[in-house]
């Protein structure tokens, strides 16, 4: 069955940028734009607002203005824009300074490697861009601690090995308590004195001002200070200094990264819902999960290089979208689920499941239609890798819409700062316009937050189930500690058996079920 006249109908391009969305894939009814309408023009008076200063975020009480950071001209006031250039332009010529060798680790020598010590936004955005868009020989390596993982810091510490005596350390952290990244920062420091090195000598802060880890790099005379503003958030702060200080150092074009977030921006300010990708996007979104997040989104690049931007895209649009309230305090248990894989390795991974199973998605098709920068070998007569992957992504593409498998597809020219920086400014739009579109606050990250309190509750618990421990003169079973410290005992048996993993406890005994295992100090 042929799909040109519906292609032809829903296919929406910007050929100054070499960009496209194809929705004719998508089973909405024309009828869509004019049910709409009154949403759709209600989100586009939310964001008009919003750009303009509102506060968006109306339960921490904050603007929301990662839209100014490429642009800097839409910021409210004059403040704000000059606080934006010019921590811009002090950015770039940090980076630059550390290339020219005029800034040098502590032994003289020019620095080498960028450690960023971050989590979520503080580390996916980097870790986007470090895969995506840096040259193939860049100016400086890069490594993450990007977890609370020992096991994991320890990896990339030995990979550095003794290269850390060139290793400039990004510490990111707006609100500077976030505990992952403070102890990433411990565990950074503590490697450093443990090679004989002065730590604030390679130390780079980028935090709120004022704030906990602001304070420390202070008193601890870091190396540099960057901000970060209450009015972005983590999800969307690539392109504040959580993600142009670590660009720049790797020597990617961070103007153009920029220029290319403010050409998305620009194009889905002014155009009219059906030539508006941003718009679109929303409204598919909308339409496949019926306004309720019902289908997951599968984000499907053809493309090595942008391998993690569904993962990029999990915080984007989960964190965003994945709320309990509406804005009137109903409860409506929004999101979008979102994951994904490159092409064509999701061919050979879970696109039969895709094709065969339960119907509970819709995919997006990212293609990148320029296959390799030089001459392509011919693997087979007359065609060669990229004509594969092409065939691929089509194949694949026609194989779910014969099975009436709803699927987008976004193409952009070329692997990019320019076309990384538009494509990240589409998504962070369409988010925006789909929380308008179901009455929510796409700012804040309530859950997040009760994860936290969890979390820190749980080291109150098994600070006080060590105590009981050591002053225990026998072994202690899970629900003899539970009732002492009027907690969970299976929480206590979690805390006992950790403490035991880990060298502070010992297992004496285990018989039968939990209830048996008895615990000493070690």
């Amino acid at each position: 069955m042929s799909h040109w006249d519906r292609f032809q109908k829903y296919f929406v391009r910007y050929p100054q940028m070499g960009f496209s969305i194809d929705i004719s894939r998508m089973g909405f009814e024309d009828s869509l734009f004019t049910n709409m309408a009154g949403k759709i023009d209600h989100a586009f008076k939310a964001m008009k607002e919003l750009e303009a200063g509102a506060i968006a975020n109306p339960d921490e009480v904050r603007m929301v203005g990662h839209y100014w950071l490429r642009d800097s001209k839409l910021a409210p006031d004059a403040v704000i824009t000059k606080e934006i250039d010019e921590t811009l332009e002090a950015s770039l010529k940090f980076a630059a300074e550390v290339h020219a060798g005029s800034i040098k680790a502590a032994n003289g020598q020019k620095f080498t490697r960028v450690l960023v010590v971050g989590i979520g936004g503080s580390a996916l955005g980097p870790q986007l861009v470090a895969h995506a868009i840096t040259p193939a020989n860049p100016p400086m390596a890069i490594s993450f601690f990007d977890n609370t993982d020992p096991d994991g810091m320890d990896r990339v510490l030995a990979e550095i090995g003794s290269g850390l005596a060139t290793t400039l350390t990004l510490v990111i952290s707006k609100s500077g308590g976030t505990k992952e990244t403070r102890n990433g920062m411990l565990e950074a420091e503590a490697a450093y004195k443990k090679a004989g090195l002065d730590f604030s000598k390679h130390a780079v802060a980028v935090t709120g001002l004022d704030s906990e880890l602001d304070k420390h790099a202070v008193k601890q005379s870091w190396l540099a200070r960057f901000p970060m503003w209450d009015w972005v958030g983590g999800r969307t702060s690539v392109m504040s200094t959580v993600g142009t200080i670590a660009a720049a150092l790797q020597g990617v074009d961070v103007r153009q990264f920029l220029a290319g977030a403010a050409a998305m921006d620009a194009e889905t300010r002014a155009r009219p819902a059906r030539e508006n990708a941003a718009m679109l996007l929303a409204l598919m979104w909308h339409h496949a999960g019926g306004g309720k997040g019902q289908k997951d989104m599968v984000v499907l690049p053809y493309k090595d290089r942008l391998v993690l931007f569904s993962k990029y895209l999990q915080q984007l649009v989960m964190e965003s979208l994945g709320k309990e309230h509406d804005l009137n305090g109903a409860v409506v248990n929004q999101g979008v689920a979102v994951y994904g894989n490159k092409g064509s390795t999701d061919q050979h991974a879970y696109v039969q499941q895709l094709r065969d199973g339960v119907n509970n998605f819709f995919a997006t098709f990212i293609e990148v239609r320029k296959a390799r920068d030089t001459a392509s070998l011919e693997v087979d007569p007359g065609f060669n890798s990229g004509d594969y992957l092409q065939g691929f992504l089509r194949g694949t593409r026609k194989a779910l819409s014969d099975k009436g498998r709803e699927n987008v597809t976004i193409s952009i020219e070329e692997v990019s700062a320019f076309t990384l920086g538009l494509l990240v400014g589409l998504f962070e739009r369409a988010v925006g316009f789909y929380a308008s579109l179901v009455n929510i606050n796409a700012y804040h990250q309530p859950g997040v937050e009760a994860g936290k309190k969890a979390a820190t509750d749980f080291l109150k618990q098994l600070a006080k189930v060590k105590e009981a421990l050591a002053a225990a003169k026998e072994p202690l079973g899970a629900a003899e500690v539970a009732a002492s410290l009027s907690i969970d005992a299976e929480d206590a048996f979690h805390m006992l058996t950790h403490l035991a993993s880990n060298g502070a406890a010992k297992v004496i005994e285990q018989v039968g079920t939990p209830a048996g295992d008895r615990f000493s100090v070690s």
